[in-house]
């Protein structure tokens, strides 16, 4: 199974993406566990947050834009309050 990617991109990239037109989400700090039943994009506007997969541990913040493959099954651990873009592609 594919694992989290983490990608820095520029202003530019984003605009070729049209991040500005994705769903907005937010969560303040908590523990949950997710299943990705869809391939999933996001841009993190704030916060920080650690996602525990059968894999290992990765942490995303400000400014990542991180891809979430189908059937994903991990564990967020919302560390500060997290506001992010997304869409599913």
């Amino acid at each position: 199974m594919a694992e989290i990617k983490i990608e820095k991109v520029s202003k530019e990239e984003l605009d070729s993406l049209g991040v500005s037109n994705w769903s907005p989400w937010e969560c303040e700090p908590s523990t949950f566990d997710w299943e990705y039943t869809f391939p999933e994009t996001a841009y993190i506007l704030e916060g920080k947050v650690k996602i525990k997969t059968e894999k290992g541990e990765v942490e995303i913040s400000k400014g990542d834009l991180v891809h979430f493959p189908k059937g994903l099954k991990c564990r967020w651990d919302v560390i500060e309050k997290i506001r992010k873009v997304y869409t599913f592609k």
